[in-house]
């Protein structure tokens, strides 16, 4: 039998997991700032582990969120000695915010952790320490998942983050809701999070599980919140039916035994028509709007183009290929590359597949890519070159750290070496 102790902890682990990221927002919000906020928030867990082993509290989040900010003017107070010109303000504001706190207060955005997105795509900080800081801060991804997101190394990623962090203290940006002009200025550093978010939850960059339905969930919450904020913005309804029609196919991603199963293997009668027909009704709407063509908007006219397949068959793989060359006009990158390569494929075949992707490879961008050495892996299978088939899997084997990719991987390398 489980242990209290350990039982607590587990619950604190998922409690943790759950609503780290709005737990810390509110506590930024409360403190305005940062680095209080992270300290507040880490404390009220350790203390959550201490106190909570007669029971959960009736609302977690709240309780988090109040100890945290108390433990917070504990060390206001503290510090006066070496604060006394900043004290009284600092600890009368934080008193006044948390006296007004209440654990259904999420005022104006009606989210705190979507006012924190926008505060951390502050123009003063570069777009990449916006979306990274986001991710690691507020969604409560790993520094490690940030890292392959962004096709960094670890130690890398960990120094931007330290930079863009030091960045908002020495400027003084403020902890604050964007008034509405500035709201335009900041949208695609907060789509880019959105959907970073939702990256990880669909195709997770580490783990166990390819698929996080909860942090799907809470992007497109967060998509929606966007959309109420600015309606009829082709970006933002591009965004939302991007995530809507990835999010329909969904459940057929993995096996029961949480393994990959790819789109073409995919059991298209599980997929979820409620969610396709409202991503269709919003990148028709999105790409009706005039002079406002989204990135977005043409990756869920891709999106658009798979789940109106009722077979494989019957995707319509050329308008494919011609979408993924309007966005490479549109935002050119290594990832898009390696998809219009795999779509190119579906059309002109493996070879000339090969050729696109061994010239992206040659630049050496996305050198350590699994996915980069798994398609030229199936290319080179497809084409009868086993040999080095299996030398591709092989390198993506080395770079993938989801299991479930692992696994996969390796069982393609087996299929060619039987």
């Amino acid at each position: 039998m489980m242990s209290s102790a350990r039982k607590v902890d587990r619950e604190v682990e998922e409690i943790f997991r759950r609503e780290a990221g709005r737990v810390l927002a509110t506590l930024i919000r409360l403190l305005g700032d940062f680095d209080l906020a992270e300290e507040a928030r880490q404390e009220a867990f350790t203390a959550a582990v201490e106190q909570w082993t007669a029971g959960l509290p009736a609302n977690p989040r709240a309780w988090l969120i109040n100890t945290g900010r108390n433990k917070a003017i504990d060390r206001i107070r503290r510090d006066i000695v070496f604060r006394t010109k900043i004290f009284d303000r600092e600890l009368a504001s934080a008193e006044a915010d948390a006296a007004a706190f209440d654990e259904t207060d999420e005022a104006v955005f009606g989210d705190d952790r979507l006012r924190l997105i926008f505060t951390c795509c502050h123009p003063a900080l570069k777009q990449e320490a916006q979306i990274a800081l986001t991710l690691r801060e507020v969604c409560g991804l790993s520094t490690q998942a940030v890292a392959r997101g962004f096709l960094l190394s670890e130690e890398t990623m960990a120094q931007r983050l330290v930079r863009a962090k030091k960045k908002i203290r020495d400027a003084g940006i403020p902890y604050e809701t964007p008034e509405p002009p500035l709201l335009h200025e900041r949208l695609q550093g907060v789509l880019a999070v959105v959907y970073g978010v939702f990256t990880e939850g669909y195709a997770a960059t580490t783990g166990t599980r390819l698929v996080d339905a909860e942090l799907c969930g809470e992007a497109i919450r967060l998509g929606y919140l966007l959309d109420e904020l600015l309606p009829n913005n082709a970006a933002v309804l591009g965004l939302l039916a991007l995530m809507l029609l990835h999010d329909a196919r969904r459940a057929a991603r993995e096996s029961l035994t949480g393994d990959v199963v790819l789109l073409e293997d995919q059991d298209r009668t599980v997929w979820d028509q409620t969610e396709i027909a409202e991503g269709l009704r919003l990148v028709d709407r999105s790409l009706s709007i005039s002079g406002q063509l989204s990135v977005y908007a043409v990756q869920a006219a891709i999106a658009a183009l798979h789940v109106r397949a009722l077979r494989k068959e019957d995707t319509d793989w050329p308008q494919i290929v011609g979408l993924y060359e309007v966005l490479l006009r549109l935002q050119p990158s290594p990832v898009i590359e390696l998809n219009h390569a795999v779509a190119v494929s579906m059309v002109d075949g493996a070879a000339r597949a090969l050729d696109l992707v061994d010239s992206l490879a040659a630049r050496g961008q996305v050198s350590q890519y699994h996915l980069l050495h798994a398609a030229r892996g199936r290319f080179l299978q497809q084409l009868g070159r086993l040999g080095e088939a299996g030398h591709a899997y092989r390198a993506a084997l080395s770079y993938a750290a989801l299991e479930p990719e692992r696994r996969f991987l390796r069982a393609r390398i087996a299929s060619i070496e039987v």
